[in-house]
């Protein structure tokens, strides 16, 4: 395999541990293995937190023998859902040996690769160790590998209501992850709670469930966030070797297909799928409806690029459909850009649906698209996020929090200047 796997913070972990058990299931129906899992049978994954409570769930791995102990880094307390905190750590030695470990971690796990072509970090960009030291890492990472690939999954909070510090978190983690990174795939917790809700809604139609679903809305906004990620990482046909071997280059891939320009790399995902045979015209349509076309003010949004990868193709039907076209038309993508589709294909379908039982679908029938943008309407929450944190540094808000930290105005408005260049960057194109 080519990837380390680096989960930080509370909202890493427990979408990285749903992956981790997804890709143990998985790894069982390939023939010839996993590439995310090592010869040994262990996960190539490091998870990161300042608070050991949340790592505890991992120790199942750790016995079962397919995640080391040493790549378990925890600290003794939390970051406060402060990106400073997170990012400068304590101002006493636990700080920087939190961040050291976690490099050393990383490297040694670099080192196990017999080709390491970079780092896929999963965590958020709204608390404090999931944001802070996420980009801190993430600095370190390009500092320490600076010609290999940094794919970020960043989930976004709730455009309210989460915590008074969310705002600045999230300014400051985006223009940090966009200096450091190659490409940040954005899952926004908003989108995933209405996609949840209809699922449990469906749900509790089918099998009668009532109010034990509302309980497991977290488990189904994780579980349709791992469906995502497995549907556009887990190995294709189009990467793989002639004796059908998968080095594991899909997220390296998927970088250089939808970011044909570093000054725009933030890309958003949908997802259509079915347990029936099922035209890919229409899973098309369907993975349209989520996407934004206009902007408050009347624009049109626009896509630079377009990544489909369908799984569940056996008789070659979805090159042969109109779902390319359709897609390509319901991004809008961008005149410049001479071939803005691209696709990789899959005859079984091994990945997660987004449904309750979380369990690997083998089914000859299903189908799965899974659809990857570089989508100007990402611009709508930069322009949310520099909008209320300009308003909040107007009348001092918190500001407190983050000077005694080492976080000063001008990094304040270093951060807006990062965000606002990249909405000019998606406007201009």
């Amino acid at each position: 395999m080519s990837a380390v796997i680096l989960q930080v913070g509370q909202c890493g972990n427990q979408v990285g541990l749903e992956w981790c058990e997804m890709l143990s299931k998985t790894s069982e129906q390939c023939g010839h293995g996993s590439p995310y899992i090592t010869k040994e049978g262990t996960l190539a994954v490091v998870c990161v937190d300042s608070d050991p409570k949340v790592l505890r769930r991992a120790q199942r791995l750790v016995r079962n023998k397919t995640l080391l102990e040493s790549n378990i880094v925890q600290g003794k307390g939390g970051r406060g859902n402060n990106w400073a905190y997170g990012y400068h750590g304590h101002w006493v030695e636990e700080g920087d040996q939190l961040l050291q470990q976690a490099m050393e971690a990383v490297r040694q796990e670099a080192e196990r690769r017999d080709y390491y072509g970079g780092t896929i970090m999963l965590h958020s960009v709204s608390g404090g160790t999931g944001s802070g030291l996420g980009s801190r890492l993430c600095e370190e990472i390009r500092a320490e590998f600076p010609v290999s690939h940094i794919l970020t999954v960043s989930v976004v909070p709730h455009q309210s209501g989460e915590s008074p510090l969310q705002h600045y978190n999230t300014l400051l983690s985006l223009a940090a992850l966009h200096r450091s990174s190659d490409a940040i795939l954005l899952f926004h917790n908003d989108q995933a709670l209405s996609y949840s809700r209809d699922l449990q809604k469906k749900v509790s139609g089918t099998f009668g469930l009532s109010s034990g679903l509302a309980q497991g809305t977290l488990s189904f906004m994780n579980k349709h966030i791992v469906s995502c990620i497995a549907g556009l990482l887990l190995p294709v046909h189009n990467l793989t070797t002639a004796s059908n071997w998968s080095l594991g280059v899909e997220p390296w891939e998927l970088i250089r297909s939808v970011c044909p320009m570093p000054a725009a790399k933030l890309l958003s995902i949908t997802q259509a799928g079915s347990r029936e045979k099922l035209k890919w015209d229409s899973l098309a349509s369907s993975t349209l409806q989520s996407v934004p076309q206009v902007s408050l003010a009347g624009r049109s949004y626009t896509s630079r690029a377009v990544l489909a990868v369908a799984r569940g193709d056996q008789d070659n039907s979805f090159i042969m459909s109109s779902a390319l076209n359709k897609l390509k038309r319901g991004h809008r993508c961008v005149a410049w850009n001479p071939f803005p589709v691209d696709h990789w294909t899959v005859c079984v379908i091994l990945c997660l649906f987004s449904d309750p039982c979380n369990e690997v679908c083998l089914s000859p029938n299903a189908h799965l698209l899974t659809v990857c943008s570089n989508h100007s309407s990402v611009t709508s929450l930069l322009d949310h996020v520099v909008h209320r944190t300009k308003e909040m540094i107007c009348v001092r808000a918190y500001l407190h929090w983050y000077e005694r930290y080492g976080v000063e105005d001008q990094d304040f408005q270093q951060a807006v200047e990062t965000l606002l260049k990249v909405v000019e960057e998606y406007d201009a194109h």
